[in-house]
């Protein structure tokens, strides 16, 4: 099944080009069935391009999904014009009393900064605090799962000595997770971060679980909550030239950034990228979707608040 999108999102005329299907908000009204609902906080600075990536991802799953953009009123875009802020993202005022299925909260670059300098910080944790009681799972990715674990459970992060930035390999902790369904035993994943979540900070709260790390890129994701929360510091949304894009950027820009390892053939970026992910990212986010949201959602969203820790779900 197809993607509802708002009408004229760019990232629709983008992704058509890939053959990707995609429904806008008027041709899926003609339909009665009930799709998954989901909410995106888009904190990266440029927008457009991290919508497309989610976007495409979400795709490529069987189910129908509604999809929302929230942006925060304590903080304003200065790469994405106002003119798409205001025409397909919603405030938080204008959510905050609706439940959803699922949220995808991105990174976002102020990982230098402690948590409560981030001017849109108190915001943010409100956010984190609703999502509890209103979203029956949640994503949180990069710099989010980050603040996400400090915010619930006081998980500090780490600087690191340079950037970690390329695409690693991982292996999987519990392979009986759900989230994993298909999974090869080591997979790859981007990470592009200043600071770390450490292990010895994570085993010390029983009710997180680490399920994936990396040798070289450290933890990955932990879930929190029996599936109602899920902490992602690498970015397995991220496309096959957004690495470059950045490692580009800070070149320009005369800062300190190492060579993305891992990622361009011969580690000579000159060369083409190799792409070692996509596989990876596609059966992640559609096992998030299948096995927390649309198997363990209740029909009836008003009915979230009841939800207590997501049943697993056994091998069969």
């Amino acid at each position: 099944m197809p993607l509802t999108l708002p009408d004229n999102l760019p990232a629709i005329e983008l992704l058509k080009k890939e053959n990707i299907f995609v429904m806008t908000q008027l041709r899926a009204s003609t339909q009665d069935i009930r799709p998954l609902k989901v909410l995106v906080l888009n904190l990266m600075p440029m927008k457009i391009a991290a919508e497309t990536d989610i976007i495409r991802l979400l795709s490529n799953s069987p189910l129908q999904i509604e999809l929302d953009f929230l942006k925060l009123s304590t903080h304003q875009s200065k790469n994405t014009p106002q003119e798409h802020m205001q025409a397909f993202y919603k405030e938080f005022s204008e959510v905050s009393k609706h439940n959803y299925d699922g949220l995808i909260v991105t990174g976002a670059p102020v990982e230098m900064l402690d948590y409560e300098q981030v001017d849109y910080w108190d915001e943010v944790s409100a956010v984190f605090d609703w999502a509890r009681k209103h979203v029956t799972s949640t994503i949180y990715i990069c710099w989010a799962a980050q603040a996400a674990l400090y915010r619930f459970y006081g998980v500090p992060k780490h600087p690191l000595p340079d950037k970690m930035f390329g695409v690693f390999r991982h292996t999987i902790n519990d392979r009986s997770f759900p989230l994993f369904r298909g999974f090869d035993d080591e997979f790859f994943a981007p990470h592009s971060r200043h600071t770390e979540i450490r292990r010895e900070d994570i085993e010390i709260h029983p009710e997180l679980k680490l399920l994936s790390e990396s040798d070289e890129a450290g933890v990955y994701i932990v879930v929190g909550r029996g599936g109602r929360e899920f902490y992602v510091t690498g970015h397995s949304e991220y496309s096959l030239y957004t690495l470059h894009q950045e490692y580009v950027r800070d070149v320009e820009k005369g800062l300190p950034i190492n060579v993305p390892k891992h990622y361009y053939k011969h580690d000579d970026p000159l060369q083409k990228p190799i792409s070692r992910w996509t596989g990876h990212g596609n059966l992640l986010f559609n096992n998030w979707m299948n096995y927390y949201l649309y198997q363990e959602t209740p029909f009836d969203l008003s009915k979230i608040e009841e939800l207590g820790s997501i049943k697993p779900i056994l091998n069969q």
